[in-house]
């Protein structure tokens, strides 16, 4: 097998899937990337705020762009301007401050009390904004790589967390498609498909 990327989001997960889960969601990310500024309706030129950005995020795969990286926690290795805010409080930055506000499997990870307000923060400081989250639909959960996880009562999931890629217990809400229409409204849902399965859900709003 290959020598893991340092962009492959399962590196340090455990297990024979993470080995194989690694490539998968390269290529989805690499697919999916490709439809980010024709779907926006954004340039190559657009000033970008990446929220969520953890070391590298959207910089992977463009690393020449005017992108700004805001997390909860420091990233002293983000390569570039960064911003350690919380965007479910206030993100330090006036409306409209942004062609593009990015946000790649954040916000299933955000409590669901809160998520309306991480929602109002990015669609208040981006023209444009793009929004992945993976679907509950899916019967794949992507932090575990356990068949099925998600769909089971916390305490259930739990125990069962344990033998998954992740290892780390984290109380994760995946979200259905209405869910996410109704934290971002004004924005068009598109499905990313793995054949008949939705694996993901994108909320975007194009620029003006």
């Amino acid at each position: 097998m290959p020598p893991r990327s340092a962009n492959d989001v399962y590196a340090t997960a455990r297990g024979p899937l993470a080995g194989l889960a690694g490539p998968v969601a390269a290529r989805l990310r690499a697919r999916r990337h490709a439809q980010v500024f024709r779907l926006t309706g954004t340039g190559l030129g657009a000033r970008i705020l990446d929220v969520g950005c953890g070391t590298l995020g959207l910089r992977a795969q463009e690393p020449d762009l005017d992108i700004t990286g805001v997390d909860l926690v420091d990233r002293p290795t983000y390569p570039g301007p960064f911003v350690r805010a919380d965007a479910t409080v206030h993100l330090p930055f006036e409306d409209g401050a942004f062609d593009l506000v990015y946000s790649s499997s954040v916000v299933e990870h955000i409590p669901p009390a809160l998520r309306a307000a991480f929602a109002r923060e990015l669609l208040r400081v981006g023209r444009a904004v793009y929004v992945q989250t993976p679907a509950y639909s899916f019967p794949l959960e992507p932090h575990a790589l356990l068949p099925f996880a998600h769909w089971l009562p916390a305490a259930v999931r739990k125990a069962y967390w344990r033998l998954g890629a992740q290892g780390h217990w984290e109380d994760v809400h995946l979200l259905r498609r209405r869910e996410i229409a109704a934290l971002f409204p004004g924005t068009t849902i598109v499905p990313e498909r793995i054949g008949p399965l939705t694996k993901s859900w994108i909320a975007v709003r194009a620029a003006a």
